[in-house]
């Protein structure tokens, strides 16, 4: 059984973004995870951690695992103190993108997820948290 546990990594460069998404597969495979949810997990993290050095400025994401014996997870808590969405319901529909992409980083990220939140606030920053379970 493992035991919690919580890493804080920041995000500051492509390079991190890289190193969110490998740290997310190690806390998967350790969480045993399928193939598939690990998959969904670091797609998301991918997702997430991209905006947030992108569009967020950089930032942190708090990777924490759960084991309480009938119920394993990880949680992601993603943050930065960017200039925030002012439309969050707008950023969360397929096909809205600010940076010429495909406009499914926030909304596929939740679709991948089994516990998704966002908050932000214009002139403060973002925080995401999303989370998957065993």
């Amino acid at each position: 059984m493992l035991a919690p546990s919580s890493d804080l990594l920041r995000i500051d460069s492509a390079e991190d973004v890289v190193t969110v998404r490998r740290v997310v597969r190690e806390h998967a495979v350790a969480l045993g995870f399928s193939l598939v949810d690990q998959t969904k997990l670091v797609t998301a993290a991918s997702e997430l951690a991209r905006n947030t050095y992108l569009h967020g400025a950089g930032g942190t994401v708090r990777l924490e695992t759960f084991n309480d014996g009938a119920k394993r997870g990880l949680r992601l808590t993603f943050e930065d103190q960017g200039p925030g969405i002012p439309d969050i319901e707008r950023a969360m529909r397929d096909g809205f993108t600010t940076a010429n992409g495909l406009g499914l980083g926030l909304s596929g990220s939740k679709r991948l997820c089994q516990d998704f939140a966002i908050s932000s606030t214009p002139g403060v920053g973002t925080r995401v948290v999303i989370a998957r379970w065993k």
